[in-house]
């Protein structure tokens, strides 16, 4: 692996601006950093973890320790699947949810067809009352078609309204839940619909059939607004002769990416491989996006063995050194600045609102957690004062105490941070 000297992105200048009014701490001494931290890992996790910090501007391996060793990422896949989101897709790309019309219009307006609400595999669509609860705010509005079909001139239609989210494939879940929906997840649909769940709020259970659902929500608010349509929805492909008559887009990928790291969101994390799957891999599938997915790895000098999204399956595996040229690799990419501000802010954010507080790592840190049973990982970057920025990748793999294995990562990234 190459540790030559890597540019440095203007990311890292506004961060270090951004982090400069932080309490500085006492610098810890290159001789016994490295001691300490393998110190901190076998505390946390005997001789199961693995760990690598390099100086991301000189190419400097601060310390490592089973550095080549592959171990389960849990949600650290997570940064695999919303770099390449961010490459490949653009950080102000927008994700479309089309409503098309298959038939005639006559003079009074009736539409003597089908329409069609056609998914574009947007994680976000649904309606406002679920968003503004769950998502704080983020989310695209499916009641915003109507007025579009309205002004279409669209009073009635003859057909049906139809779902279509053929985008996708038809697997609800990823691989550890048979590709079934699992308790962690809500179903996945290329016409998702409030991140799966069947009401209006978070603890309403899942929804059998998404896409149906996302249909009959839009049907009853178009007859609310005075366009009659049957009251009974279906599933269909969306011909090739229908138009399009109306058409909302998601909010900017990055803000999509930055809840999907923040906030751990594995449904953001599964739709956004199958979404990378149907534009760059063939086949709106997991095993498509996975291969994306691991080919823009290998395209930075890294890798990773890549099964699903957002980490759920155990045999997402990569070694601590290729998070940490996965890392090295997006600061000097274009969409660098974006990548790293989408990661959660050390005590500040999400995961990590609470954790490493204390340290010299608070509010200097821009992370991503991964947690499955017996496993806790900690990658990101620090900001230190003296003006380094560090690529730090702890995954530990035989975790007794998921509090003690994260006392002990926050530890080790308080000494990277005061590196």
């Amino acid at each position: 692996m190459s540790r030559g000297p890597t540019a440095l992105a203007c990311v890292c200048a506004a961060l270090l601006l951004l982090f400069a009014g932080a309490a500085q701490t006492a610098r810890a001494q290159p001789a016994n950093a490295c001691s300490q931290m393998k110190g901190y890992l076998a505390q946390g996790t005997g001789s199961g973890g693995g760990l690598l910090v390099v100086n991301a501007q000189s190419g400097e391996v601060v310390c490592s320790s089973a550095a080549t060793t592959p171990r389960p990422l849990a949600s650290n896949m997570k940064l695999f699947t919303t770099s390449t989101a961010l490459a490949k897709l653009g950080p102000e790309a927008r994700i479309p949810t089309r409503v098309l019309a298959e038939g005639q219009i006559d003079a009074g307006g009736v539409l003597h067809g089908s329409l069609y609400l056609q998914g574009g595999g947007d994680p976000t669509l649904g309606t406002p009352a679920f968003y503004n609860s769950y998502l704080a705010g983020l989310g695209t509005n499916i009641f915003a078609l109507t007025p579009q079909i309205k002004a279409a001139g669209i009073t009635a239609i003859t057909g049906r309204l139809y779902a279509d989210p053929s985008i996708f494939d038809s697997r609800k879940g990823v691989k550890d839940s048979g590709y079934a929906t699992s308790p962690y997840i809500g179903p996945l649909s290329g016409l998702a619909f409030n991140s799966g769940f069947a009401g209006q709020t978070s603890s309403s259970g899942f929804a059998r059939e998404p896409a149906k659902l996302a249909a009959s929500k839009l049907a009853r608010n178009l007859r609310a607004k005075g366009i009659r349509v049957p009251a009974r929805v279906a599933v269909a492909r969306t011909p090739a002769s229908a138009k399009q008559v109306a058409i909302v887009k998601s909010p900017p990928l990055t803000k999509i990416v930055n809840t999907t790291d923040v906030y751990s969101d594995n449904f953001f994390a599964e739709m956004l491989i199958k979404l990378l799957g149907a534009r760059f891999g063939g086949a709106g599938t997991t095993a498509a996006g996975a291969t994306v997915v691991s080919a823009f790895a290998r395209s930075l000098g890294s890798g990773v063995h890549a099964v699903d999204g957002s980490g759920l399956t155990r045999t997402n595996t990569a070694t601590p050194e290729q998070v940490v040229d996965l890392l090295v690799g997006m600061q000097s990419n274009p969409v660098g600045p974006e990548f790293i501000q989408d990661l959660a802010l050390s005590g500040e954010e999400g995961t990590v609102d609470e954790r490493m507080q204390g340290t010299a790592a608070y509010g200097r840190c821009r992370v991503k957690t991964g947690t499955l049973t017996g496993v806790s990982n900690l990658s990101g970057y620090c900001f230190n004062v003296s003006g380094k920025v560090m690529a730090f990748s702890i995954l530990m793999g035989t975790v007794g105490s998921t509090t003690q294995a994260h006392l002990d990562q926050d530890r080790i990234a308080g000494l990277v941070a005061s590196y």
